[in-house]
This record gives C-alpha cells, structure tokens and sequence, in this order.
C-alpha cells in the first residue's frame, strides 16, 4: 500500500463513522456520540494535513473529502432537528445550500468537464461554525448546559454565513459558466 493513500483511508474512515454517531445519538449515549464527532472532526484535519505536507492530494480525495465532511453535518444536523436541539430552519438552510452546490458542480462536471472547485474562505468559516455548534450542542447534552441564547445566535450566525456563501458559490459558478461559454464560443469561430 502506498503511504499517499492515508488521506483517502482517513476520509473513508470518516464516513464510516457515521454509523455509530447515529447509533450513540439516537440512543441517548451522548458521550460516545461525541467522541464519536471529535474523533470525525480530527480526521478531517488530519486527512487534509497530510495530503498538503506530502503532497498526497489525490482527485478522489478532492471530492469525496468534502463529501464526508456534508454528509457527517447533514446526519448531525438532521437528528439535532429531530430531537429538537436546533431549528428545522438551519437544517433547511444548510442542506439546500448543500444540495445546490453539489448539484451545480455535478452538472457543470458532466456539461463542461473538470471544475477544481475549491472551498472559499466564508464557506469554510460556515463548517467551521457548523461543527463548533454541533459539538456544543453535544457538550451540552452529555455533560454541561450551554446557553440556549449563544446557540440561538449561533445558529443564526450560521443561518447567514450559509446564504452568503450559498450565493458566493452561485456566482462562482455562473462565472465558470460563462467562461466556458466564452472559450466554446471563441473555439468555434
């Protein structure tokens, strides 16, 4: 095995340890549930450490590294809604943001080939906040109360960090969209 697959083994591992969140958080384990979550957010950073260090990034790491990372929030946020933690309004926010970013890039993927979208500065401060609102969450359900006003104003912190950087990717991708055109339309003549 080649030592530049530990980033794409991390990630999977990553994915894989969605099964066990849900289970401790449906189950009302809330210790292990974020265990669980710091364990997946650690490995985040580190499967993104290493594949930068050694230069290790690898086209599957490029895709399916974010996709973990959606797929671990939207568990998180969905049950969090379902159990009443946070409001079905962040849940919305965040995963039709999510959706229309993935749908926009699989669409220009398949229109026009190869797009290296890569994370802006505003949509990683809104994972950022994403996670510190999930793991404050699960502090204050496994050991400590947090206060319900910070995370009510977190939450909408969030709420607004996921419309901007939303629309920054729309306008992104609008401006590859119009490259694209551009350079098809040039070609041709």
């Amino acid at each position: 095995m080649s030592l530049s697959l530990i980033p794409n083994l991390i990630t999977i591992l990553r994915v894989l340890l969605i099964a066990p969140f849900i289970w401790y958080l449906l189950r009302g384990n809330y210790e292990f549930a974020l265990i669980i979550f710091l364990v997946a957010g650690a490995s985040d950073g580190l499967d993104g450490l290493l594949a930068k260090r050694f230069k290790w990034q690898s086209r599957f790491g490029s895709i399916t590294d974010p996709l973990a990372d959606k797929m671990l929030l939207f568990v998180a946020l969905l049950l969090l809604a379902m159990k009443g933690h946070i409001s079905w309004s962040l849940f919305w926010v965040a995963t039709i943001r999510d959706i229309i970013i993935i749908s926009g890039a699989t669409w220009f993927h398949f229109t026009y080939g190869r797009y290296e979208m890569r994370p802006s500065l505003i949509s990683k401060w809104n994972t950022a906040l994403l996670i510190l609102l999930v793991l404050l969450i699960l502090v204050s359900m496994a050991w400590y109360a947090i206060d319900a006003q910070l995370l009510s104003a977190l939450e909408w912190v969030i709420i607004v960090t996921c419309i901007v950087s939303g629309a920054h990717y729309l306008w992104l991708g609008r401006q590859a969209y119009l490259a694209k055109k551009s350079e098809q339309t040039t070609n041709s003549i």
